[in-house]
């Protein structure tokens, strides 16, 4: 309640001086009201004496030099549309080249691809076949063989024979040569994740 009343106490001079403006806004516009009335009368009463005539605009004259310059980029302008729709044109002939080409080059690596795969099979059934005819052998023979040609050479057949006729080879070889082909063997893996 006594704040209700302070806030009502701080109005009141703020409503007194709102009132002075009020008042004194009120004061100057009735004292210069007629003089503003008779100075607009007296220019609308000059205004309707002097006749006025429409007057056309004139269009605006272009120097030489500018239209040369518009002409000038006209034509460049122009020039430069041709050159892009050329080089559009050209860069659509090689784009239909290239994938033209690449199609080719898809179709060559699919060959090839067919063509390795068929030798790599060949070459397989090649292998198992020779590493069954040193399996039928007799393993002295076989491993006279064996002892002619390059350790990693002998490594690989024998690791591809059944193990029965595997040791026999190993065993009529002498001790060193199978001791190497051995060593071989057994490390061909030793280098595989384990789980």
């Amino acid at each position: 309640m006594a704040h209700i009343k302070s806030a009502s106490r701080r109005a009141g001079p703020l409503r007194f001086v709102l009132v002075c403006f009020v008042a004194s806004g009120l004061i100057r516009l009735s004292i210069a009201a007629p003089a503003l009335a008779q100075q607009y009368a007296a220019l609308d009463a000059a205004d309707a004496q002097v006749p006025v005539a429409p007057q056309a605009c004139p269009a605006p004259e272009m120097p030489d030099e500018l239209l040369a310059a518009i002409a000038a980029r006209g034509e460049n302008l122009s020039e430069r549309e041709a050159y892009i729709a050329e080089r559009e044109a050209t860069l659509a002939i090689v784009e239909t080249r290239i994938a033209e080409q690449m199609q080719a080059l898809e179709a060559a690596e699919a060959r090839l691809a067919a063509t390795l795969e068929q030798a790599d099979g060949a070459a397989e059934s090649d292998v198992a076949r020779l590493t069954q005819v040193y399996e039928r052998m007799k393993p002295e023979a076989a491993a006279a063989i064996f002892e002619a040609m390059d350790v990693n050479f002998a490594a690989g057949f024998l690791a591809r024979m059944q193990p029965d006729a595997a040791a026999g080879v190993l065993s009529s070889m002498p001790a060193e040569l199978a001791y190497s082909v051995s060593v071989i063997i057994a490390g061909r893996n030793a280098a595989a994740p384990r789980n």
